[in-house]
């Protein structure tokens, strides 16, 4: 996959591009149903299924206090692309200057004269260029002028709900992960780095893999049942999410308790998928309780892998 650092300054160009633009944070069911069309309309011209995306994600940029419960960091979004049949991506680096950018100029300087769109897939919801004023109305207008065709995407709706990424953030907040994977299509994953602790889980015979997640969407407190992938191997695993009150009381950690793994995990990149909460983080009064329960927690998430 070709991926176009600045769409700004992009030469590069490729036959008969069929794009998408927006945010796609997720890369969920309604995004998929996109960029299926996309790519079934590549196939028919023989064109390049691309997207155009955003980096840093615009509520980031205008909201800097108040950073978006991202569900994607930029490489998982950028593989789930991939694996989606996206060929080329171009980047718009979100700035001040591209957030001043009229709806007119966008489609003429950007998605024509950049990324020479042949044909133009978006969703219901498309808003582009200053303010957001820009929508598929005004797609649709410029296309003779542009050279390109555009099709609107309807959403795709799961018992009743329309899914979309705020949707999918709130049952992840809420800790509700069989719904969320439904809206996604596959188990909301956490990447992150393995970061130093305390080492108070190896003391108790159950030692944690600490992780500093590279974005943001952290399920509710609790205890989950998971899987952690290592160098691209799955490893159950039962996961803490809290701030594993008995022992310290302390900010809120991802702690991966990862069943059958020997080795030093320090500094290296994990991903932790989410299947289930098995039960709220609680307080124990004594920590014997705590160990037990930790057991117990474990024998289930084997039983869920059984």
């Amino acid at each position: 996959m070709h991926i176009i650092d600045n769409v700004h300054t992009a030469e590069q160009t490729f036959p008969n591009v069929v794009l998408t633009v927006g945010s796609f944070d997720g890369v969920h069911k309604g995004h998929q149903r996109i960029i299926h069309q996309l790519v079934d309309r590549a196939k028919e011209i023989n064109g390049t299924p691309t997207l155009l995306t955003m980096n840093p994600h615009p509520r980031e940029f205008f909201s800097p206090n108040n950073i978006p419960n991202l569900l994607t960091s930029f490489d998982k979004k950028m593989a789930l692309l991939k694996e989606a049949g996206i060929e080329v991506v171009y980047i718009m680096p979100f700035n001040s200057e591209t957030a001043a950018i009229k709806p007119d100029p966008f489609i003429r300087d950007i998605l024509v004269d950049r990324c020479h769109v042949r044909s133009l897939i978006v969703g219901h919801d498309c808003r582009f260029g200053k303010d957001a004023l820009g929508d598929f109305s005004l797609l649709k207008s410029f296309s003779e002028e542009g050279g390109y065709d555009v099709q609107e995407i309807q959403p795709v709706l799961i018992e009743a709900e329309r899914v979309s990424s705020t949707l999918i953030r709130e049952r992840i907040l809420a800790g509700d992960l069989p719904f969320a994977e439904h809206l996604l299509g596959r188990p909301y994953s956490i990447s992150g780095q393995v970061s130093s602790g305390r080492g108070i889980g190896q003391t108790i015979g159950f030692p944690t893999a600490n992780i500093h997640p590279y974005h943001t969407a952290i399920p509710a407190q609790g205890v989950y049942i998971a899987e952690s992938i290592i160098s691209g191997k799955c490893y159950p695993s039962a996961v803490n999410i809290g701030i594993a009150p008995t022992i310290r009381n302390e900010d809120i950690t991802i702690e991966s308790h990862i069943l059958d793994f020997k080795g030093d995990l320090l500094g290296k990149d994990i991903e932790v998928l989410f299947h289930k909460r098995l039960r709220p983080e609680q307080k124990f009064l004594y920590k014997d309780a705590l160990i037990e329960q930790i057991g117990k927690d474990v024998q289930r998430v084997r039983s869920f892998f059984a």
